[in-house]
């Protein structure tokens, strides 16, 4: 027998509701593995309400006078939180669903809770499917993010009209044009002085940056933007992008100093408080033409890293009077929390948020092992910060880190929220069938070898944490053939059950490559879509014989 549901709302466009059942059909039928309907004579009925006085993205669940279960919120997006919260609750069992007797209102404590897909390197945000990203946006929109941000990077291309250029733009109005469709903001980022491949090499930055250049990157097409001519060919790539994108109402404008971008010019520097301050000024003005609404982030990433270059102090300088041009500051670093804002305020006393390393710490390739899972790493960090923000915006390369996403969702929309306590409920709902507390100690415990797995060089070494990783890998082998088959062939779980399998492997000195670690390999590259990746995003690459490592860029 199918699964049947009614769906009823009188404030809710015709548009957003078929949004809301294809994406309720979606996630019943994967968990519960059978056809789903909805039937105007079905039992369980949701009763969907927007009601403008409710508070922004936050919902109610309650049942009416004749027994429906409704979902009221200030907007659509509020009502897919709480139908997340509703499929969170409820019972997935082969055939069958259990509506959730969950009752309550739920308001989330940070106002931004974006995501960030880097779309580079023909990674999955890439390469993948738009039909596979678009329905990502949708998992992730149920677990709380409010934004979705993509970046139009320039430096491997050489114009706005050129068909590369022209497929890639579309690519991503694609993206944020679903987002938007579910309720989310859109929003672009960008560097201040970015520049496309051909840029003239007598208008491109000086990016020697003395004891930085390693981390602060940049592929050398950048503009020097204290060179009028740079600031105008600047500007007016920039205005060509924010036209392709004028279509969509942007809600969100990024910009960034570094990795990669920058100048270190004698007129630029130090570029966090001088060149960088006016180019993202200017940009700023220029964004608002074409998106009145948007709202301005100002990124501090990579500020004084390692020695006080003085880009904190000018900037907080630059701000100390009163901006109408930047809405927020955003801080953050490869490691530890930036301390400056933590012990001096954020510059212009605006509203400070995050952007969390998800995904490339202690991994490389980045997810070429599967799942990272990093919940006591991300708490200690949330620990110390959790009061000085109003949101934060995810830094994501695919969906090897889908934990770390959500177990962030949850700190953003309740402060309070433990990254265990996500991770209990991730497991109960995306695993249904499992033993909830052993799965989830298990994901815990692959975290304690994750900074071992760094390069080819240390799968030889003599690694101690053999007992763990056995236990660990027989736990997700024994709750696999428990699963129903639909949940064990399920990606999310196939990243962790592979990350298990190659810890073991490591762990126990199995050689390398082998035939099952080449089979697990080619497993995540065809999840990932990453079959024509650069090396840094997909899993090794083995020669057929695996007796060599292959890296193929692009």
């Amino acid at each position: 027998m199918p699964i049947t549901i009614q769906v009823r709302s009188k404030t809710v466009e015709q548009t957003s509701v078929s949004k809301f059942k294809a994406i309720l059909k979606r996630h019943v039928q994967a968990r519960c593995g059978c056809d789903f309907i909805f039937d105007e004579r079905a039992r369980t009925v949701l009763h969907l309400e927007i009601e403008p006085g409710s508070q922004q993205d936050g919902f109610t669940i309650r049942d009416d006078d004749n027994g429906l279960i409704m979902i009221v919120g200030g907007n659509f997006r509020s009502i897919v939180y709480g139908l997340g919260k509703l499929l969170r609750t409820s019972t997935f069992a082969p055939g069958r669903f259990t509506a959730s007797s969950w009752r309550g209102t739920s308001v989330p404590q940070n106002e931004l809770r974006a995501v960030y897909f880097a779309t580079h390197f023909f990674n999955f945000y890439h390469a993948a499917p738009v039909e596979k990203i678009v329905e990502y946006v949708e998992d992730l929109a149920l677990w709380g993010f409010n934004a979705v941000v993509v970046c139009y990077d320039m430096h491997h291309l050489t114009g706005i009209d050129t068909p590369e250029a022209r497929r890639f733009i579309d690519r991503l109005k694609a993206i944020l044009t679903a987002a938007k469709e579910t309720g989310l903001r859109p929003g672009l980022t960008m560097l201040a002085n970015e520049g496309y491949a051909n840029s003239p090499v007598e208008l491109r930055a000086d990016q020697s940056f003395p004891g930085t250049r390693h981390i602060r990157g940049g592929y050398g097409v950048e503009l020097c933007t204290s060179k009028p001519a740079g600031k105008k060919l600047a500007l007016q790539w920039l205005g060509e992008e924010f036209q392709a994108f004028s279509s969509i109402d942007i809600e969100l404008i990024m910009l960034w100093p570094y990795d990669q971008g920058g100048c270190c010019c004698p007129e630029c520097r130090p570029w966090g408080a001088n060149g960088f301050v006016g180019a993202a000024k200017d940009a700023a003005i220029l964004a608002r033409q074409y998106f009145p609404r948007a709202k301005i982030i100002l990124s501090t990433w990579l500020f004084d890293p390692g020695v006080d270059e003085g880009e904190w102090r000018g900037l907080t300088e630059k701000l100390s009077a009163p901006q109408d041009w930047v809405d927020y500051i955003l801080a953050d670093s490869h490691e530890a929390f930036p301390k400056y804002p933590l012990g001096h305020g954020v510059p212009g006393n605006l509203p400070l948020l995050n952007f969390p390393e998800i995904s490339m710490w202690g991994m490389n390739p980045w997810g070429g092992y599967g799942a990272n899972p990093l919940p006591g790493r991300f708490q200690a960090f949330w620990d110390v910060i959790r009061d000085k923000l109003s949101g934060g915006v995810l830094y994501s390369e695919g969906l090897y880190e889908d934990v770390n996403k959500i177990i962030w969702a949850q700190f953003y929309w309740d402060s309070a929220r433990t990254a265990r306590e996500t991770l209990r409920e991730y497991v109960a709902y995306e695993f249904p069938g499992c033993n909830v507390d052993e799965v989830a100690e298990g994901i815990m415990a692959l975290e304690e070898g994750h900074r071992e797995f760094s390069t080819r060089k240390r799968w030889r070494l003599k690694l101690r944490s053999n007992a763990r990783a056995q236990k660990v890998a027989n736990m997700f082998d024994r709750e696999t053939k428990l699963l129903p088959t639909n949940i064990a062939r399920s990606w999310r779980w196939r990243i962790l059950c592979i990350r298990a399998s190659l810890d073991l492997e490591r762990f126990t000195g199995k050689r390398y490559p082998n035939a099952a670690v080449k089979a697990w390999f080619d497993e995540l590259t065809a999840i990932y879509h990453a079959q024509d990746a650069e090396g840094c995003v997909r899993p090794p690459r083995l020669e057929t014989g695996g007796k060599k490592l292959v890296s193929k860029r692009q």
